[in-house]
């Protein structure tokens, strides 16, 4: 998920008077949708009361919408935004420190945090603004099988290059050397270290996740990389709706999806 933030601001769980705020309505140019925020992520329930109260969504639009993907909003930019432009880097100048919980998934029609990506946010940390909601697709048991083995792969893959970029000026001087049981060395403990680190990344669905993706479906390949904080009761039709709409090359919709209203109600 694209998210450009720079600083990290630490949000504390404060008492606000948003105990009771934790089902939203979010109006749009598409149709309603209907959303309860989960009580188990808590600094990102409060950042979103906070901006609901605040009233900040409304006149956003969706402005990168993937088909059996998701759809993400959320960007200042994309208030009263000339069409074709490029979209997605607009933020507060605060992260939400990553709230990571097994029993809260990628399923379809859940509410996530976008985020910017690893190498320059290894903590994972969320937008304090942009956020997506998952449409994704329904997979037989086999291709389950087959993704989960292909994100392993390229899990490992990247933590490798993370891990070799804290050792690259010691790598570039063995390269210059041309020392080669230096660098036959170093590798080792590369790997070494990537294999110790790797059970941490290692993608492992739950019998629950097994059975939403197979029946419901979703996107399995972001579980643990990306904070969900609430998911759509009603109105998973308009996110079908939204999903389904013609975009250009930057997944922006060729005719603007808006955010019209989101405010609170009873649950």
């Amino acid at each position: 998920m694209r998210k450009f933030i720079t600083a990290v601001f630490m949000l504390a769980v404060v008492a606000c008077g948003s105990e009771n705020k934790n089902m939203v309505v979010m109006e749009t140019s598409e149709g309603d949708m209907k959303i309860r925020l989960y009580e188990e992520t808590p600094r990102h329930r409060e950042n979103f009361v906070k901006l609901v109260e605040e009233g900040y969504y409304e006149g956003l639009l969706f402005h990168r919408v993937i088909n059996h993907f998701m759809i993400q909003g959320g960007d200042p930019d994309s208030r009263e935004a000339e069409p074709g432009q490029l979209l997605g880097e607009g933020g507060p100048g605060y992260d939400v420190p990553a709230e990571f919980r097994p029993a809260y998934f990628h399923k379809k029609g859940v509410l996530a945090a976008a985020r910017e990506g690893d190498i320059v946010n290894p903590e994972r940390a969320s937008s304090g603004l942009q956020f997506y909601l998952v449409q994704g697709r329904v997979y037989t048991p086999e291709e389950l099988d087959k993704l989960v083995a292909r994100v392993n792969e390229g899990r490992k893959l990247a933590l490798y290059e993370r891990l070799k970029r804290g050792y690259a000026e010691a790598w570039r001087k063995l390269e210059e050397a041309e020392n080669l049981r230096g660098l036959d060395s170093l590798s080792e403990v590369l790997t070494r270290e990537c294999d110790r680190r790797f059970e941490a990344e290692r993608l492992v669905l739950t019998p629950a996740q097994r059975e939403a993706y197979t029946t419901v479906g979703g996107t399995p390949h972001l579980d643990g990389q990306y904070t969900v904080f609430g998911e759509i009761v009603e109105g998973l039709e308009v996110l079908e709706r939204i999903a389904a709409v013609s975009t250009d090359t930057n997944d922006r919709p060729l005719k603007d999806v808006v955010i019209e209203k989101v405010y609170f109600v009873e649950k």
